[in-house]
């Protein structure tokens, strides 16, 4: 039962197209933003989120508010964008981030903490985001699942659910593997022996691994018996 809820849980993550947000309230208004998939992940995989229309919405604090929600992969963050107003988010302030690294789509409001960038706001948004200042739903993950974007690869990872030892094959060349679990805090590094690694000693569970490979950095989803 875990397992088929775990999947259903992905999927519905994956199925959503938009994001509806409402917070900062002396800023933006008591209104809700909705946010559309850009049509292209970035480098990482990560989907990005931008709010339609393009060139705004009228915000009683800013004027005219046009927000984004993308990965900083130098920083490893999400960040919420506000366009400075032109629709180019050329060079947009950082609202709030999020250092979660959820993948592919941002993590909602349970997931680390949407932390306020007050160099910017100067504290006008009340605080970090929370279910009780803010709303964000559809498209966002409340733990760090994500796609494995190695369909179409030559490689595999198996077995799955795996108790012992998680065998690797194909012509990926893996660089590096690291342990994270669901709350997004990495646990370890794993020595990729002979083509596998030694999970013996993992307790019983779901995380993720994530693979820094010749084809850029890969994930998977793995279920320790």
């Amino acid at each position: 039962m875990k397992r088929v809820l775990f999947f259903v849980l992905l999927s519905s993550v994956m199925n959503a197209q938009t994001i509806t947000f409402k917070g900062c309230l002396p800023l933006f208004d008591d209104q809700n933003f909705i946010f559309n998939k850009e049509s292209s992940p970035d480098a990482t995989g990560r989907n990005v989120y931008v709010t339609t229309p393009i060139d705004g919405q009228d915000c009683s604090g800013l004027g005219t508010c046009e927000f984004k929600f993308q990965w900083n992969d130098s920083s490893k963050k999400w960040e919420f964008l506000a366009d400075t107003g032109n629709g180019d988010f050329v060079n947009p302030n950082v609202i709030y981030s999020n250092s979660s690294a959820s993948s592919p789509n941002p993590p909602d409001l349970s997931l680390g903490t949407w932390a306020e960038n007050t160099s910017v706001t100067e504290g006008q948004c009340g605080g970090n985001l929370t279910t009780a200042n803010s709303t964000l739903t559809g498209a966002v993950q409340s733990s760090v699942l994500s796609t494995s974007d190695l369909e179409g690869l030559d490689f595999k990872a198996y077995p799955n659910p795996v108790k012992d030892y998680l065998m690797f094959s194909g012509s990926l060349r893996i660089k590096s593997i690291q342990l994270i679990s669901l709350s997004g805090q990495k646990l370890s590094e794993l020595p990729l022996i002979n083509g596998k690694v030694n999970l013996s000693n993992l307790k019983k569970g779901f995380y993720i691994l994530k693979l820094d490979t010749d084809k850029g950095e890969k994930t998977i989803k793995i279920i320790k018996d």
